[in-house]
């Protein structure tokens, strides 16, 4: 069984060769990584941490429901369903020539409350009932603290508004059946949804109370709340571990690793002839085909109203896509130490080394020998190391947001993402350097300029 080199790419002709991050730097951006994903514990509260941190670089806020006005070097954001956003900046001193733009998701997979959450057992117990979102690995999801977050659609007077709520503390859990009652469950079990997973939130004192205690997070009364969308999180806290502390652990990194390095990136880029566009969108991990979703108009609407608000017609737009690429940032699957069978025979990914491209013949993954080369450029210069991920031929793989995207927007796309175990685990697992290499290269990439000099033919400036 062989393995797949390392990319390790070459000093940028005419500059200096990046160094490795030091100790101290990798830490404090770990824990920033820890302190993003811990104060986001719902797709609603991911957009609210990021417009807040674009806020406090002046990033202005648009509404789609009023007319834009842009200026050159201004910087702005646009929401959609509270759950989506794309920031971008208008150049200061060069005419935009193209975009470049870097997609991730702020959904992961959980379980969702039921409208009429509450369930009485034995006279004894309040469970909550739930539902599965997306496709998660249901066994971690035992015997560990849990909580709620989300949104409550709340009556305010003659407006209805939207309040983001959470439950910060243990608040409840989904207990084991022990082994002396399933003597098989070491056999394997299959896990019913809606009889085995519901979490416990109390005993018979708990009857009646739980929107009550959402209402009381929102700051309403129960009768105010009109509507919710609330999700279970785990409350498990990240960590880093490993020998060398070579590893990082908590819930949803994936996509959360991406979304935050890409608008890290985004935020220390260097001005071009480009408008660098951070796009999050929500609903990814049921198939993007939502409003707010990467199967949306939500990305062809901001660049189409980017172009007419500055003045540009449909043909300049369609030629700024030309000269554009996309990164669709998703985490990727490191080979198992324990099933390193499951992985492709020649394209192995490890944590810790590297960006992942994601390539799939069935353009599953939407990386194609142009955008493949074009992003490994990109890597080159910003000295960052690089490394191929493919399915097994005999397994079938998931999508992601590239080519979904892909049918609104045709740009150039390369799909990447960082190593990562466990993936759709409540507790995932990556390497403690790979965030810093996405950074670096979303940096590189936000001010690179492309220029197509024809069908396949390319400048990377």
């Amino acid at each position: 069984m062989s393995e797949t080199r390392k990319e390790i790419p070459n000093e940028r002709p005419g500059e200096s060769q990046n160094e490795e991050p030091n100790k101290e730097g990798i830490e404090k951006l770990n824990k920033e990584l820890f302190d993003f994903i811990s104060g986001s514990p719902s797709c609603f509260h991911v957009i609210e941490n990021m417009k807040q941190m674009l806020s406090a670089q002046g990033y202005t806020p648009l509404l789609e429901s009023e007319p834009w006005k842009l200026r050159a070097g201004g910087k702005y954001y646009v929401t959609r369903n509270g759950s989506s956003l794309i920031a971008f900046r208008i150049p200061a001193h060069n005419e935009a020539r193209s975009f470049q733009i870097m997609a991730s998701h702020s959904d992961s997979p959980c379980f969702k409350i039921k409208e009429n959450p509450e369930i009485e057992a034995e006279n004894h117990y309040v469970k909550l009932n739930v539902e599965k979102y997306g496709g998660m690995l249901m066994a971690p999801w035992f015997d560990r603290p849990l909580s709620v977050a989300g949104r409550v659609l709340v009556r305010d007077g003659e407006r209805i508004v939207t309040r983001l709520v959470n439950i910060d503390r243990d608040l409840l859990l989904i207990p084991n059946l022990a082994i002396h009652m399933n003597r098989e469950v070491n056999d394997g079990v299959k896990y019913n949804a809606q009889k085995d997973m519901l979490p416990l939130y109390g005993d018979e004192t708990a009857k009646g109370g739980f929107m009550a205690q959402i209402a009381e997070a929102a700051g309403v009364s129960p009768e105010a709340i009109l509507g919710h969308d609330l999700f279970l999180y785990s409350r498990t806290p990240g960590s880093v571990w490993g020998a060398s502390r070579e590893f990082l652990s908590i819930g949803r990194l994936d996509d959360l690793q991406c979304a935050f390095a890409s608008l890290k990136g985004f935020l220390e880029a260097r001005e071009s002839a480009v408008i660098p566009v951070h796009c999050v969108f929500d609903n990814e991990e049921v198939g993007s085909e939502t409003r707010q979703g990467a199967a949306s108009t939500f990305l062809y609407d901001t660049l189409t109203n980017i172009c007419e608000t500055l003045g540009k017609p449909m043909t300049e737009y369609r030629r700024m896509l030309a000269a554009s690429l996309m990164l669709s940032a998703d985490n990727a699957h490191g080979v198992h130490p324990n099933y390193p069978e499951k992985a492709c025979p020649t394209n192995r990914p490890y944590l810790n080394g590297g960006i992942v491209i994601k390539y799939s013949a069935n353009q599953k993954y939407t990386t194609d020998g142009v955008a493949g080369a074009l992003f490994k450029e990109i890597c080159r210069r910003a000295g960052v190391p690089f490394q191929v991920y493919l399915n097994r031929s005999d397994v079938p793989g998931g999508s992601t947001l590239g080519n979904i995207s892909g049918t609104q927007v045709a740009v150039n796309t390369v799909d990447i993402g960082l190593a990562q175990l466990a993936m759709h685990s409540p507790y995932e697992t990556a390497g403690t350097r790979d965030t810093e290499y996405l950074v670096r290269a979303a940096r590189e990439f936000f001010g690179t300029e492309i220029q197509a000099d024809g069908d396949g033919v390319y400048q990377v400036k």
